[in-house]
């Protein structure tokens, strides 16, 4: 008797060694730790030639030792940095988003919204006691069939360049 408690207690102990689960499960808490993504290298320190060059602190600003991996890549294949801070950057693309007007508390309703969804969402009894995965199930009818939506596309007249071309229209 003994030995086939053992023997069921390994047995489920098993899927335990399969990884971690919570980066997918939408019911776990948020971790506390630090987000290992938001760590990033800076660049070597510099002394200016005099202290005035230095800019003036910015709250939320950018720093001298930051990293710029697009002004990079520009420089790296030939391009022109300052043409990345021109004023004109994004301003028309937010400008035309933003044309009805701006809910500043979106924020927080999506969060509530989203915070109510996945408690109604949390997964059936066993799923939740062995910590199965239940966020694709929970949010599948809110995506989008790629497939389905290119046909309709299609269907519709609107060209769709980044797509491959429909079956049977060899070239």
């Amino acid at each position: 008797m003994a030995r086939r408690l053992i023997a069921l207690a390994l047995l489920m102990a098993l899927p335990a060694c399969a990884g971690d689960p919570r980066l997918m499960n939408i019911s776990q808490p948020r971790r506390d730790g630090p987000d290992e993504f938001s760590v990033a290298p800076s660049k070597p320190l510099e002394m200016p030639q005099t202290y005035a060059a230095l800019p003036p602190p910015t709250p939320g600003g950018s720093n001298r030792v930051d990293q710029t991996p697009i002004a990079d890549a520009t420089i790296a294949l030939g391009g022109r940095p300052e043409v990345l801070t021109r004023a004109s950057g994004d301003g028309a693309l937010v400008s035309y988003a933003g044309r009805y007007g701006v809910d500043p508390s979106i924020r927080p309703q999506l969060a509530t919204a989203d915070a109510a969804f996945r408690a109604d969402n949390q997964g059936r009894l066993l799923e939740r006691v062995f910590n199965v995965n239940v966020y694709y199930r929970a949010y599948e009818e809110m995506s989008l069939d790629q497939h389905r939506e290119l046909e309709r596309l299609r269907r519709a007249g609107i060209r769709t360049p980044s797509a491959p071309p429909p079956a049977g229209a060899g070239g």
